[in-house]
């Protein structure tokens, strides 16, 4: 996602991290992830929430993909009508269509996909509090905050969560301070048996270059890195951007995002090598899930459609 985007939706009420630790037995604790991926195609593919911002209530206008006269779903009901609409039954959800994450909210959501025979994949969290501000009382923000969405997922059965690295008053990420708050978090990661996923979203913040770097000092399982199709082909050259995805798959462990084109903050639209960046898929061995997350002008529902066509001709 572009980081024109991040718009975190504001919590009233979070769930309290520090009880759960200490409720928490140190002894049962899994040592590394232990996903079983499918194997067939069209169950290692998921829709993602964000492409269709405009038709989810709260509704995050700004692609007008939706006409203002369109009904607006509930993200409760999004599960089922992705089953309905794609025959997809994994999504990915974005952090600005949960209502909230109070306990009641997400049993209710556990509850709606459950019934659709639906399962969570990812959670695609957008935090605005830095992991590398020089305010430590920032950074302690941003810990506490991906903890909450940590307990989220456990409780919506998700294996992980792609969290954001936001920038800090326009300076560049500092490599030590990074790690040093991601070292908290995947340890809490690790305790609620939750992955988290760095992707190369943000052109500086979040670049390949340096969330490999990232991904390598903290030496975690629980830290992996999510690739991204499209996002460095807004940024760098082919070349370049490419070798940054291919970096980030063999990085990789739970999730992929799958789309064919961009378009840069200049309006210009770039095009994804579909077969070049599935060959390198195939090439690292990646096992996970891919969610299909157009992110483009056009109708989502169309342009949905076509990636799940071309991810399954590729897959097979």
């Amino acid at each position: 996602m572009m980081k024109t985007r991040r718009q975190f939706l504001s919590q009233s009420v979070m769930l309290t991290s520090g009880a759960l630790l200490s409720s928490l037995d140190a002894t049962a604790y899994p040592t590394q992830p232990n996903v079983t991926f499918p194997a067939n195609p069209r169950d290692r593919l998921a829709v993602a929430s964000y492409p269709f911002r405009d038709f989810i209530l709260p509704a995050a206008y700004g692609s007008a993909s939706a006409p203002r006269t369109a009904r607006r779903m509930e993200l409760a009901e999004f599960a089922m009508h992705v089953k309905s609409r794609f025959n997809i039954n994994k999504i990915e959800p974005w952090s600005s269509h949960f209502r909230s994450i109070e306990p009641k909210y997400l049993d209710d959501l556990r509850t709606a996909f459950d019934t659709a025979k639906s399962a969570v994949v990812n959670i695609a969290f957008d935090g605005r509090h830095s992991f590398y501000a020089a305010d430590r009382a920032e950074r302690e923000l941003a810990v506490a905050d991906n903890k909450h969405w940590l307990d989220a997922a456990a409780t919506l059965g998700s294996p992980s969560i792609r969290t954001h690295i936001a920038s800090a008053d326009n300076q560049p990420p500092d490599l030590d301070r990074s790690i040093d708050t991601l070292l908290r978090i995947v340890e809490y990661a690790a305790m609620r048996n939750v992955v988290i996923h760095l992707e190369n979203d943000d052109g500086v913040t979040e670049d390949p270059v340096f969330l490999v770097k990232l991904i390598e000092n903290v030496n975690s399982p629980w830290l992996r890195g999510l690739p991204d199709f499209g996002n460095s082909l807004m940024h760098k050259a082919p070349e370049d951007a490419y070798a940054g995805v291919e970096a980030m798959f063999d990085h990789a462990y739970g999730i992929c995002h799958v789309k064919q084109s961009e378009a840069t903050e200049k309006g210009a639209n770039v095009q994804v090598d579909l077969a070049y960046v599935f060959a390198i898929l195939k090439r690292t061995g990646f096992r996970g899930y891919l969610s299909m997350e157009h992110d483009n002008s056009g109708d989502p529902y169309q342009e949905t459609e076509d990636l799940i066509a071309k991810s399954l001709r590729f897959l097979s």
